[in-house]
């Protein structure tokens, strides 16, 4: 079942399409800058080829009123659990030092390969799994290798039109990892993609296997849009979504479709869409099969976390540990992210009104 932000923490699970404008995205205009004496965003020195970069003003952190003091308590208790170091079982060499910050799964491949890597005094070939007790070198330096031994980090953001997802880019653009904080213990992992041309929801989170529980297109997790068209979608090319349509990488398909907003004589509908795959430029490739454009794009659901109203463009809201709990839960895994033993849950929260009136 989808969190009720509201009642339990404060928050909305639900969304509606944000205008446009610099209001809209939590930023000032650039006179307004000078009054306040906010400098306007200045070029930082590009490296090696790489085109100049932005220097990116930090996302802002949404505040929400305090929680109950049974929340606080229950979230104080889920921070202080620990697992036993001595129960992890061993992980590849490449991905412990990843999810440890050292670099990328795929440079920390490359330095094994070129004998950059030892454990235990040995040099490491790829494949080698290492567990809390091993010693690991990196060129020379110990690395203190992190493990999933407590609740993770979630954060939800409220990506704009424009900003990336990726952590270095050669064009210079702004990424969501340039405008969020910094993990310092561990690494962020983004769940999922969002184009550079989509705006909406974009779940960050410090554990691996959350993200690939997520992610995988086997457990079917929802990602919910709200969609723009310029164009007349008739009921007849709704019900053809929803069984099917053969694009170029294969078939593809709509859970759900519904009508959201617009007048019925406007050039613009608003709907919204329920997928569970995530390729690339799906959802707009599905109108574009059928000769609709799409003007605006906003992720406002992934699995059972919405995109609360107050959280405005360019704003962040880090889930507080009852929070992450409960998306643990749903997800299927303990607190620490280990795979609980039993069923598989279900990929998909209840169906929303709208979808169930059709």
């Amino acid at each position: 079942m989808a969190l009720d932000h509201e009642q339990r923490f404060g928050n909305k699970n639900a969304a509606r399409p944000a205008a446009n404008g610099n209001a809209a995205r939590g930023r000032k205009p650039a006179a307004a800058q000078a009054q306040s004496g906010q400098a306007p965003a200045t070029e930082a020195k590009p490296r090696g080829d790489a085109k100049p970069k932005l220097q990116v003003q930090k996302a802002k952190k949404l505040r929400l009123r305090s929680p109950s003091q049974d929340i606080k308590n229950k979230a104080q208790k889920l921070k202080e659990v620990r697992v036993d170091l001595n129960e992890i079982e061993p992980v590849r060499l490449q991905k412990a030092l990843s999810s440890s910050g050292v670099g990328s799964r795929r440079e920390m491949e490359e330095w094994i390969e070129a004998g950059l890597v030892t454990v235990n005094g040995k040099k490491a070939s790829l494949g080698d799994k290492v567990g809390p007790q091993d010693k690991v070198l990196v060129k020379g330096d110990q690395i203190k290798l992190k493990w999933p031994d407590r609740l993770p980090r979630v954060i939800m953001y409220h990506k704009e039109e424009g900003e990336i997802v990726t952590r270095d880019d050669p064009e210079g653009r702004v990424t969501v990892f340039d405008r969020l904080p910094q993990a310092k213990s561990s690494r962020w992992v983004a769940i999922g993609r969002l184009d550079v041309n989509t705006a909406g929801l974009l779940l960050i989170t410090t554990s691996g296997e959350l993200a690939n529980r997520m992610m995988h297109p086997s457990f079917e997790v929802e990602r919910e849009y709200s969609v723009r068209v310029l164009g007349d979608l008739t009921p007849e090319i709704m019900k053809e979504m929803t069984k099917g349509v053969e694009l170029e990488d294969g078939e593809a398909r709509f859970d759900r479709i519904f009508q959201t907003g617009g007048q019925e004589e406007s050039a613009n509908q608003w709907f919204n869409v329920v997928i569970k795959e995530g390729r690339n430029r799906e959802v707009r490739r599905m109108f574009e099969h059928f000769g609709l454009t799409v003007s605006r794009l906003m992720r406002v659901r992934f699995g059972n976390i919405g995109l609360p109203p107050r959280l405005k463009r360019g704003q962040f809201y880090e889930l507080n540990a009852a929070e992450v709990a409960a998306v643990m839960k749903w997800s299927n895994l303990t607190v620490t992210g280990g795979k609980k033993t039993g069923g598989q849950r279900r990929g998909s929260p209840r169906k929303p009104k709208a979808a169930r009136s059709e």
